[in-house]
């Protein structure tokens, strides 16, 4: 969430990127935070003073038991009494000052970079490179029909277990979707990233401090009975292993990956664009989080678009790289990049990764500060799709396929051992 003091001091310039998001109102909310925010301090001066006065009469209350004085220690205990009843009241007061600041920041986006392009869908983000694409002289199929002739998804089996949306992996299929995943974890070891193996549920704390709740809440699944939901991306998680820490500045760069499950419910998504593997509500994907001071964080960011464009060019596949408008961003995300594979069966693009730089807004909900020396301030926290498994197999299958059989990337090769998939 953004820092209050930030808010007071950059007014004028924090409407103006909120504005840029299309935040309706965000005047009127933002001043009665810092109203609130006066108030809360107000309260905390007030009971401050309460506690020096308790604390006082404690100190006369024990000279008063000394010197035998039963008439004014009898008084002085009322006075003590009314005192307690006083600082509940004010502490009580306090709290729920402080959740109604807490309740407002939840609900205001992150502030876009100043590099974000104006915009209020997908149609307007800016297209930073693009791979040429190559025109065929035959009839390319889409994955979904490959799927079946090749016998290596099953959809139909998928939907009897569970429902739509969660495909069974067979045979070559399954090898070659974990060929992917071990894939991605060796890349990500070898550029310096620590792997770790979190759980898959979830509680409200978490989801809260990576910001999927409030916003995405109707997004995930949710344990009935329970407050846990399944997690829609390993970042949670992942980034959760720092809530209120303190890391010591020489400790960094802090660079995790983790390959997990996801889940999703993506509520209203229907028609041609979410057949077969373009959208599912359970999917494989490798993630790298990263965690940095104000000074690196810029240069971490560009360094996990390069990992994630060496990883989709070692694939062989044709991508662009995307910069989202301030309409198509992330309510998290300060700056994001999406980056597309082609998938010539259906002549689309398809995002298989999010890279996004989220600056203090993760850390100051979960309080995760830097320590340099005697001082301390919030962290940077980042995070990047390294890579989401279905479009990417998608397009694979799409772009390799030649008749009777489909190509694997050489790259997959040792993990696959097999060089194609045959009929």
């Amino acid at each position: 969430m953004l820092e209050i003091t930030r808010i007071r001091n950059d007014f004028e310039s924090v409407v103006k990127a909120l504005k840029k998001r299309g935040v309706s109102g965000i005047e009127k909310k933002l001043n009665d935070l810092i109203d609130s925010d006066n108030l809360r301090k107000s309260q905390k001066t007030e009971i401050d003073k309460v506690f020096k006065e308790s604390n006082d009469l404690s100190k006369r209350i024990g000279i008063a038991y000394k010197s035998g004085e039963t008439d004014e220690i009898e008084s002085l205990k009322n006075i003590s009494q009314e005192l307690k009843e006083k600082s509940k009241e004010i502490a009580e007061s306090l709290k729920k000052t402080e959740n109604e600041i807490n309740e407002i920041l939840y609900e205001i986006p992150n502030t876009p970079d100043s590099r974000v392009p104006e915009g209020k869908s997908d149609e307007d983000n800016e297209v930073i490179f693009s791979s040429e694409v190559s025109e065929v002289d035959r009839e390319l199929k889409p994955h979904w029909d490959l799927i079946k002739e090749f016998g290596i998804i099953d959809f139909e089996i998928g939907s009897a277990i569970t429902g739509a949306g969660f495909p069974v992996y067979t045979g070559d299929g399954a090898i070659l979707q974990r060929a992917l995943v071990n894939y991605f974890l060796d890349f990500a070891r070898e550029q310096g990233y620590t792997e770790v193996q979190p759980p898959i549920l979830i509680n409200e704390h978490s989801a809260l401090n990576t910001g999927q709740l409030p916003d995405k809440e109707g997004q995930m699944y949710k344990l009935e009975n329970e407050s846990l939901y399944l997690i829609p991306t390993a970042e949670v998680p992942v980034t959760n292993i720092y809530n209120k820490k303190i890391i010591e500045k020489n400790l960094l760069p802090i660079k995790n990956s983790a390959y997990t499950p996801c889940f999703r419910k993506e509520a209203g998504s229907w028609g041609s664009h979410v057949r077969g593997l373009n959208r599912l509500h359970q999917f494989d994907k490798v993630e790298i989080v990263q965690i940095h001071n104000k000074n690196n964080s810029e240069n971490a960011l560009n360094s996990m678009c390069d990992h994630v464009q060496k990883l989709i060019e070692s694939l062989e596949l044709p991508f662009r790289k995307i910069l989202l408008c301030a309409g198509d961003l992330g309510f998290t995300s300060s700056i994001t990049y999406d980056f597309e594979v082609h998938a010539p069966g259906q002549d689309r693009w398809l995002e298989c990764s999010s890279v996004s730089n989220f600056l203090t807004y993760q850390s100051n909900r979960m309080n995760l500060k830097i320590k340099d020396g005697n001082s301390k301030e919030l962290a940077h926290t980042l995070n990047g799709s390294a890579l989401a498994l279905p479009r990417i197999l998608a397009s694979i299958l799409e772009n390799n396929q030649e008749g009777n059989s489909i190509s694997i990337p050489k790259v997959l090769h040792k993990y696959t051992g097999f060089k194609s998939i045959s009929k």
